[in-house]
């Protein structure tokens, strides 16, 4: 799908006014350890609507998983949440992810109103049943037709014959596959997506992002959380771009890939073998030692004295927003 047709199905994403499906405000995650608290994620505020597809990047260990994770009450028990995350889903009163218990999260929200393509497929597997004995116990579960395996399993790329092997017997590709497949079984609206295309080749890789991209088209909503940058400007309508626990920048995917604002951002741009191919300098800190101010400052080129603070996101032009005190392009933040 081109960026043109992408523009021309994901009206529904931008109609201005309509409930956001995913409402998340503040959310902070924090691990107690014995001599540390790693601040995984910070003040982070993000919305998804119907119809559209939201891609999360960043280097590793930024806190994109924990963000998925922490969405679903998937975290240790040493984890400390703040903040809200809202979902409207149709037909059924709002829910707040992070405050309404474990025992709801498993009941009405994971793999019914949620689905979660987990980053290790081959810890999300059991062992014992064959893909399409997990495939079947999912379709009745939601009460729809065991039938539907093997048409999900060509869905995602998978031939329907290895639906009757075990785990152990799959490849990394195939069970990332099959993992996609079990996410897509109970048609949840939101499909919260981490690494969905880690273990497969280029053909495989497209064939995933058009599958979720179709998704969104067709009314339902998707968090993409990639390191790969090129798959995120393929299908995503915006790109939030995430360092050292905060979104640093989310914008209109276009816009971003074209002009982007915060110098995080643009760096992330130039390591790109089609761009610069240039690294990014320097080291992101520990999420145990983060910074009082900007903590991008001590890698980039454009710091002050002012950066000792710390920036909050404001909104831009374009309806997006940037968190910086030095926006690259001369108008891009107020």
């Amino acid at each position: 799908m081109t960026t043109t047709d992408r523009a021309a199905t994901a009206t529904p994403a931008r109609v201005g006014g309509t409930r956001p499906l995913l409402a998340v405000d503040d959310l902070g995650v924090q691990f107690r350890l014995r001599d540390a608290t790693v601040r995984a994620v910070g003040d982070l505020s993000l919305t998804v609507r119907a119809g559209e597809l939201v891609a999360v990047v960043g280097e590793s260990g930024c806190g994109k998983s924990v963000l998925a994770h922490a969405l679903l009450g998937l975290l240790p028990r040493n984890a400390t949440i703040t903040g809200h995350a809202v979902l409207h889903h149709p037909g059924t009163e709002p829910v707040d992810l992070i405050t309404c218990g474990q025992r709801e999260l498993a009941r009405t929200v994971r793999g019914q109103r949620v689905g979660l393509v987990p980053q290790s497929p081959a810890t999300a597997l059991n062992p014992v049943r064959t893909g399409r004995r997990l495939l079947a116990e999912t379709l009745r579960a939601h009460g729809r037709d065991r039938a539907e395996a093997d048409r999900l399993a060509v869905d995602v790329g998978l031939d329907p014959a290895d639906l009757d092997r075990y785990p152990h017997e799959l490849s990394g590709g195939m069970a990332q596959r099959l993992v996609t497949a079990l996410a897509l079984a109970p048609d949840p609206s939101l499909l919260i997506a981490d690494e969905p295309t880690t273990g497969l080749d280029r053909p495989l890789v497209d064939h995933t992002l058009d599958l979720l991209r179709r998704r969104c088209d067709a009314g339902a909503a998707v968090v993409l959380i990639t390191h790969d940058l090129a798959a995120a400007r393929r299908v995503a309508d915006s790109v939030a771009v995430m360092y050292a626990s905060r979104i640093v920048e989310h914008r209109e995917a276009d816009t971003l890939y074209t002009a982007p604002a915060h110098p995080y951002a643009s760096a992330l741009l130039d390591a790109l073998p089609d761009r610069a191919f240039r690294p990014v300098p320097g080291d992101p800190p520990m999420l145990t030692a983060l910074p009082a101010g900007c903590a991008f400052a001590p890698r980039c080129p454009r710091r002050t004295d002012r950066c000792a603070d710390r920036p909050s996101p404001t909104p831009v032009a374009d309806g997006g927003t940037v968190a910086c005190h030095h926006p690259i392009h001369a108008g891009a933040a107020p």
